[in-house]
This record gives C-alpha cells, structure tokens and sequence, in this order.
C-alpha cells in the first residue's frame, strides 16, 4: 500500500521557520511528483510547492521571495518543505500528495493551477502561525 505521511508541523511566531517532512513509502518516487498543498479554514485548497522527483526540477509560491523551499531525500524516499519568514496567512493545514511523474501545476496570477490530480494524498500537518 502506498503511504505518505506528513509531519513537521506545529505552533510558531511569524517570522520563525518549519520544516515539514513527507515519507513515502509502497511506491518508487522517481516516478512521481511530490507536491504540498494547503488548506485554510474557509478557503479552497492551494499548491504550495513541488519537486519532479527524478530531476529535481520544483516550483513554489513566492518563488521570488524564496520563502518555500522543497527538496528530496532519495535515500529516505522524504520529500522536505522548508517555510521561511512564516507569516500568519500561512496558518492552514499541509497535505502532501503524490503526482503522477510530472507536477501538471501552471503558475497565473500568484497561484499555481493544476492540470491532474494527484495519485495520493497524505494526512495533513497542521501549521499555526501566530502574530
């Protein structure tokens, strides 16, 4: 069975840092996109940021601010999202989820739009950022 579990989440000031963690197992990530998204009480659901695992290639909100960060950890089939200068909006819940080899995601207006749905979800972590 495919597993992806999503940890690293937690209570922070703004301006503080988290690092969230997604551990994949029962499939081969090479084959996949490792993608987080969001979801804040009353708002829909938003990609964050995602790495094509076999070439490394990713992209994230705020790519000129820099303040998302994700890498692979092959060796630990864990794909990593590093959030930076945490700001209050960032309060939501973190999934990860499993695309099929390519992220499909299409950047317009300051958000990223999907063009396939992932093949696997994992449970949320929450973030909490306070001011």
């Amino acid at each position: 069975d495919v597993q992806l579990q999503a940890s690293g989440g937690g209570l922070v000031q703004a301006g503080g840092s988290l690092r969230l963690s997604c551990a994949a197992s029962g499939l081969i990530l090479d084959d996949y996109a490792i993608a987080w998204f969001r979801q804040a009480p009353g708002k829909e659901r938003e990609g964050v940021s995602c790495i094509e695992i076999a070439d490394g290639r990713s992209m994230s909100l705020e790519f000129e601010k820099g303040r998302f960060t994700i890498s692979s950890d092959k060796a630990k089939n864990t794909v990593h999202l590093q959030i930076d200068n945490l700001k209050p909006e960032d309060t939501a819940d973190y999934y990860c989820a499993a695309i099929t080899d390519r992220c499909g995601w299409v950047y317009y207006g300051g958000r990223f739009y999907d063009t396939k749905a992932p093949s696997y979800w994992g449970q949320g972590t929450q973030v909490t950022v306070s001011s």
